[in-house]
This record gives structure tokens, sequence and C-alpha cells, in this order.
């Protein structure tokens, strides 16, 4: 099995067997293309009017924790919606460089219908979570950074020896590469931290990052178990693809 994952690894690597990771990756990009985030249509208009236009598009499509609990059905499907919504092309360059990075070699091991499935269940929850932690806010919550947490925890699982290109601030951003044991667990520490002093109500989603990273170890712990881990590709490390 493992030789076999080696050659197909590789082509996941190379865009080949990962059709659902770019077909999100495009899907994302082209809504928000499209969308007043982006500042690129004009039929959104310019100052106020595209500000307008933002609120209106977010509260629309977003996660607005007291609609979904008040019952509203369109609300109950914003979870959903929120994952393919992004609020600046910060926010969406951040997300998708993650998802291209981790994305290919989940879906692969994972197959196409199981990851699209487990990015999307993960996602949904993940944003729910967030959502029943601050159930009186009224603030929008937008972003895929929930299911692509997921991905990082269930890639943790199943290739926790992949070596992974990082840049730490405190070693002036230098690029270095670490297998994926030391760079998830310290990601998913500092994502505790920012959560543990987090100001009253939501800001950025860090308690959505771990909930969705706990679910997608869960998720691969449970349905692969210890024997299913596998090792990455010697010749390709997914890892040389983060810049």
């Amino acid at each position: 099995m493992i030789s076999t994952w080696s050659r197909t690894a590789g082509r996941a690597l190379r865009g080949q067997s990962a059709p659902m990771t770019y077909g999100l990756i495009t899907l994302c990009c082209l809504i928000f293309a499209l969308g007043p985030a982006s500042g690129l249509n004009p039929a959104y208009g310019r100052g106020d009017e595209l500000l307008a236009a933002q609120r209106a598009y977010f509260a629309r499509w977003g996660v607005v924790p007291t609609d979904l609990f008040s019952g509203a059905p369109r609300a109950a499907l914003t979870p959903a919606t929120a994952l393919f919504v992004h609020g600046s092309w910060v926010h969406l360059l951040g997300n998708m460089l993650f998802l291209y990075v981790f994305g290919a070699m989940t879906e692969e091991r994972m197959g196409h219908l199981e990851f699209a499935l487990f990015y999307g269940g993960c996602g949904f929850l993940a944003l729910l979570g967030y959502a029943a932690a601050n159930a009186d806010s009224a603030q929008t919550l937008v972003g895929a950074s929930g299911a692509i947490s997921a991905v990082l925890g269930a890639f943790l699982f199943l290739f926790p020896g992949a070596r992974v290109t990082s840049l730490f601030p405190f070693l002036f951003f230098l690029p270095l590469r670490f297998p994926a044991w030391v760079v998830l667990p310290f990601w998913v520490t500092l994502q505790w931290i920012a959560a543990g002093r987090a100001g009253q109500g939501p800001g950025v989603a860090y308690l959505a990052h771990l909930v969705g990273f706990a679910l997608g170890f869960l998720y691969a712990w449970v349905r692969y178990g210890s024997t299913s881990r596998v090792k990455p590709p010697a010749q390709a490390p997914e890892g040389e693809r983060q810049p």
C-alpha cells in the first residue's frame, strides 16, 4: 500500500489527482472576485455604496449567531455558505495557501467524495461551534478557516512525518523545514493562546480553528486508525510547495 501511495501522492502534488482541493480553491476565488469584498465588480459601486453592499453581502451569506439560533430557516444554511465567503484579499489568500499545501495529499488519502464531505461537514460544525459559543453576538463570521483547520488536523494524523516549510517571525522569517508533528501542534498552540486572549464577542475565529482542527484529527483517528498512517513521498514532500 505504501508503495502505491508514494506514486499517487506524487500526482496529487502536481494537481493531477486532487480535483476537490483545486476545485474548492477555484470556487472560493471566483466567488470572492465576483462579490463586493474584492472591489473588482463595478456592479457594487464605490465608496459608501460599496461598503453598504459588503455589509449586506456578509450578513446574507455569513454566520450571524443571533440569527442562527433565532430559528430562521435561511440562517440555518449559513454555516455552509459562509465557507465560500471571504472578507478580504489577505483572508482569501491565507486560507487558500493552507488548503493548497495540505489539501491535495489529504484528499488523495481519503478519496475525492469523502474529502469533499469531510471538508464541508467539519467546516459546518466548526462555524456552528463558534456561533454557539458566541450566541448573543450579532457580528458576522465568514471564511473557510474552520474547514481548512480540519484538513490540517487530518493531515497531522495521516502524515505526521511530512516536512513542512514554515516562516517563524521570532526567527526573522527564515524558511525552515520541520515535520508536521512539530509545525501543526505549534500552530494549534498559537490559536489556543489567541482564543484565550480574544476580547468580548467574535473577532478572528480562533475558536472555529480549534474546533475544526480537533474534528479533523478525531475523524482521521476514528476513520483510519493508527495502522493506516502512510509516509509522504520522499521525492516530493508536501512542504516543498509552500513559499
